[in-house]
């Protein structure tokens, strides 16, 4: 059988944590930023969960 490949569109955008939770960028942070608050901005700098059957296939494809 076959070595399974990592996506490489998935390693590009999400990251799994040591205890396994996949994390991925917060969206609407690129452009437009003037309107935006300060508190929104600095919330769009961290990171957010993947939560559910998603994370699962995330995982997959990440070869995890």
């Amino acid at each position: 059988m076959n070595k399974q490949k990592t996506t490489k569109a998935a390693v590009k955008r999400f990251k799994v944590t040591k205890t396994g939770k996949v994390m991925r960028g917060r969206q609407f942070g690129r452009h437009l930023r003037r309107k935006k608050s300060k508190s929104q901005k600095r919330r769009h700098k961290e990171p957010a969960q993947v939560m559910g059957k998603i994370a699962k296939k995330i995982k997959r494809m990440l070869g995890k």
